[in-house]
């Protein structure tokens, strides 16, 4: 069994779209990713970007990560749980399992 970090909470899409509203939602994949389709709402922060744009990122507020498939943005919480952030969220299974919502920059 993985063993779950306890500062990092996954959660499924229902629980994810209830709360991203009230929170920082970050897609932390690459631009190109995020211009072929990215959670309506969603700021693009890459994780090869995380460490000089941490500063972006507010400590006081939820922050819902997700990726392609949900690797990166557990490294990404890492990250800032390390810079002082206390309520981090990922979405289960990534933006390849999303139903919901989807903005586009082509369309």
């Amino acid at each position: 069994m993985l063993y779950q970090r306890t500062y990092l909470k996954t959660l499924t899409q229902e629980e994810f779209i209830k709360g991203y509203r009230k929170a920082q939602l970050i897609d932390v994949r690459e631009p190109n990713e995020f211009d072929n389709g990215h959670i309506l709402g969603a700021r693009n922060l890459p994780m090869t970007q995380m460490k000089m744009r941490k500063g972006e990122v507010r400590k006081d507020k939820p922050v819902y990560l997700y990726c392609q498939n949900g690797m990166r943005s557990t490294r990404a919480a890492a990250m800032l749980k390390k810079q002082g952030c206390k309520e981090l969220y990922v979405l289960k299974g990534g933006f390849k399992k999303w139903t919901g919502k989807v903005k586009t920059k082509n369309a």
